[in-house]
């Protein structure tokens, strides 16, 4: 009978986290220029590579078969959903220790927020025209970059913008990788997801202090080989990139904003390197019947990870007690977002350890009715 209600209270906490969900605009930046860089970086460095093209019937057909190469962004959302799960914490003896511990174990876990983008929808392909001559031309490259962006209101808190590093074209040509630099940042802790407590607090240096944020993200492809052979979800590469955001380097509204200038060293280097997207064989035939090898224009996908963290002051934890009561009188009073988060607990004696076990259970505070804790063998503390 346990197991059912656990059951029941598991679907009930993920629909609960489901409706909390955060929003941030992704986008993809593409340039039609660096096509041409690539191919001056060519001309420069390897002019005795033959160069030939078609014309006539294959010319015009390549003409049609070109996509628009406009600049564009490509927009996705994204949901945060927090995990649930019972832990036993075993021989507490002292009612005292184990209240303060639950209570720093209770703020501690406010202080992690995880944004994950599964998929960003709407890209345009990795080139902007098919190719006869491979899978890894680079004509045509239009891709240039990834940013992020979330606002309040009409009002930017957060913007981070990478591209293309363009003092690395070699990479591209000789080893058909590409690395990313970050270009523009906007951030503000003031405006982050932390604490991520169901309490409407806000972020506070006098409670939190080493605010960072780490952004992951993979590029990855499906594709066709030429022997029909396919190759489905194949990360081609991983970035990471971590920003530590500290008092002194905000402006008086809060912000940190950083500008890179021209070719100077960037302050936050975004690790990792990517292969460039693999163009699917397909093929066609001309008017005159006669068969051409064709690969395409490079479909892929991207996945991002936000990761915002920081931890308790000293004067924090040493202010507990205080801490502590402000919450309960908040619960009391119902200064409490919806589906608020609370903690039970069930104490029992093991004669096996001699010892006190006490388990713990958080959930949103709506969904734990006295009847599911009675049947859960549960007190409210």
């Amino acid at each position: 009978m346990r197991k059912v209600f656990l059951t029941f209270l598991c679907c009930l906490l993920v629909a609960a986290a489901a409706a909390q969900t955060r929003t941030f605009t992704t986008f993809i930046y593409n340039d039609d220029s660096i096509s041409s860089e690539i191919q001056a970086y060519c001309n420069d460095f390897y002019p005795s590579v033959v160069r030939g093209t078609r014309g006539g019937e294959l010319a015009s057909l390549m003409k049609e078969a070109a996509i628009n190469a406009a600049k564009g962004i490509g927009a996705g959302y994204v949901s945060a959903f927090i995990d649930l799960g019972v832990q036993t914490v075993a021989s507490i003896v002292d009612r005292r220790e184990r209240i303060r511990s639950e209570w720093e174990n209770t703020v501690a876990s406010e202080n992690t927020y995880l944004t994950h983008v599964s998929s960003i929808s709407d890209l345009k392909d990795f080139y902007s025209v098919p190719s006869i001559y491979g899978p890894m031309d680079p004509k045509g490259m239009r891709f240039n970059g990834i940013g992020c962006l979330r606002k309040n209101g009409d009002d930017t808190v957060f913007y981070i913008s990478m591209h293309i590093n363009r003092q690395k074209i070699n990479r591209i040509v000789e080893h058909s990788k590409f690395e990313l630099v970050l270009d523009t940042l906007i951030i503000s802790p003031y405006f982050s997801n932390l604490p991520n407590s169901s309490f409407d607090t806000a972020f506070s240096y006098e409670q939190r202090q080493n605010y960072t944020m780490n952004i992951d993200f993979t590029l990855s492809s499906s594709w066709m080989t030429q022997a029909t052979m396919i190759q489905d979800n194949v990360e081609l590469g991983h970035f990471s990139l971590s920003i530590p955001v500290r008092p002194n380097s905000l402006d008086s509204n809060g912000f940190l904003r950083y500008v890179r200038h021209g070719d100077a060293e960037p302050r936050y280097p975004v690790m990792g390197e990517s292969f460039l997207v693999p163009r699917s064989y397909s093929g066609f035939r001309e008017s005159s019947d006669e068969y051409h090898d064709l690969w395409g224009t490079g479909e892929y996908q991207i996945s991002l990870n936000i990761r915002e963290s920081c931890t308790l002051t000293k004067s924090y934890k040493d202010n507990w007690r205080k801490n502590r009561r402000a919450r309960k009188r908040a619960e009391k009073s119902g200064n409490v977002i919806q589906n608020a988060w609370q903690t039970v607990t069930s104490q029992q004696w093991d004669e096996i350890t001699k010892s006190w076990i006490i388990t713990i259970l958080q959930a949103p505070a709506d969904v734990l009715s006295d009847d599911l804790i009675e049947k859960l063998h549960l007190t409210a503390d």
